[in-house]
């Protein structure tokens, strides 16, 4: 079913007053609340890095505090186990029974804090779920429901004592960005309001957990003409036969930009995709996904060069506005 304009219109409405709300708590970053919620809408998830002290966490937080709805924090460590994730199954005496006790995957904002310091085994305790939804605990599906969105963190930083993401952890992130320092005038700003230790707890809910799902299913529903696709296709292309790329763009990061293109769309009050949307997210969507070869890395290539290459080299369609 088409989308009309009139929920294009409506949906665009919902979206910007879903940044200023998030806004409240980070100020200055709208493109990157923008990115984090165009996540959410798309049911994908975010990978959060950046320096320590940029507002990662208030971020996660302040997103987790807009959705009224379940949330949970996790805080990574090296003891961390899957279990400790996931959740256990525990014997009942009383009932003569297995139960399953959730952890807190189950809900529907999780804040993974400094991800990369938690061990491999159970980092990987997120890919199940942060793909189809569901955890498996001893042979048993247990689904976590919609919406779901993990937002993790991670410093580049202070490398010691923490375990990178394997290319297939960071495959499942449908965005990976950062928030940077603030500008000057922001920083004053935070400066003037140095006693408000905790920014994140005055954001409150404006949506509920139904109303996301209803907007995650319109902008799913958002027009995407052949010739998009194909450009979106030839940029995906173009990263795995790139010199200095040792792995491109798989199938999953293609799917990923053409469901973050649709929402990225209609939060523009637009009922189809454009080559510009495409351009807007390749770097936020594309660039973690690819792995630069290590001689071209040692050499000062990055994954962004790698996306920007792909996304200069490919032709876009000529399209009119509607």
């Amino acid at each position: 079913m088409a989308v009309t304009q009139e929920q294009a219109d409506w949906f665009a409405g919902a979206f910007s007053q879903l940044v200023a709300n998030v806004d409240k708590a980070i100020l200055g970053k709208e493109h990157s609340i923008r990115l984090v919620i165009t996540a959410m809408l798309s049911g994908g998830h975010v990978l959060l890095e950046d320096v320590p002290g940029t507002g990662k966490t208030v971020l996660a937080k302040a997103l987790a505090n807009t959705v009224e709805g379940t949330q949970s924090r996790i805080q990574f460590t090296p003891d961390l186990l899957p279990s400790d994730v996931t959740g256990v199954t525990i014997y009942d005496q009383s009932s003569g029974r297995f139960e399953f006790h959730p952890g807190p995957i189950f809900a529907s904002v999780v804040l993974a804090d400094e991800i990369n310091r938690a061990s491999p085994k159970t980092q990987s305790a997120l890919l199940e779920v942060m793909e189809e939804g569901v955890v498996t605990v001893d042979g048993v599906g247990h689904p976590v429901g919609a919406p779901f969105i993990v937002i993790a963190t991670q410093n580049p930083v202070e490398q010691a004592g923490t375990y990178s993401l394997p290319e297939a952890q960071l495959d499942r992130f449908l965005i990976k960005t950062s928030l940077g320092y603030p500008d000057h005038a922001t920083t004053v700003d935070l400066l003037l309001d140095s006693s408000n230790r905790s920014r994140a707890a005055a954001v409150r809910p404006i949506i509920a957990s139904d109303s996301v799902t209803t907007l995650a299913q319109l902008a799913s529903e958002v027009h995407t003409d052949a010739s998009v696709m194909g450009y979106l296709s030839e940029i995906v292309t173009a990263t795995r036969d790139d010199k200095d790329a040792a792995l491109g763009v798989s199938i999953r990061g293609a799917l990923a930009l053409a469901r973050a293109a649709k929402t990225w769309a209609i939060s523009a009050g637009r009922t189809f995709v454009t080559p510009d949307d495409i351009r807007d997210l390749a770097q936020p969507v594309l660039a973690h996904r690819v792995i630069v070869d290590p001689e071209s890395e040692f050499a000062g290539v990055t994954a962004a060069d790698v996306v920007e290459r792909a996304v200069a080299s490919a032709t876009p369609p000529a399209y009119r506005a509607a």
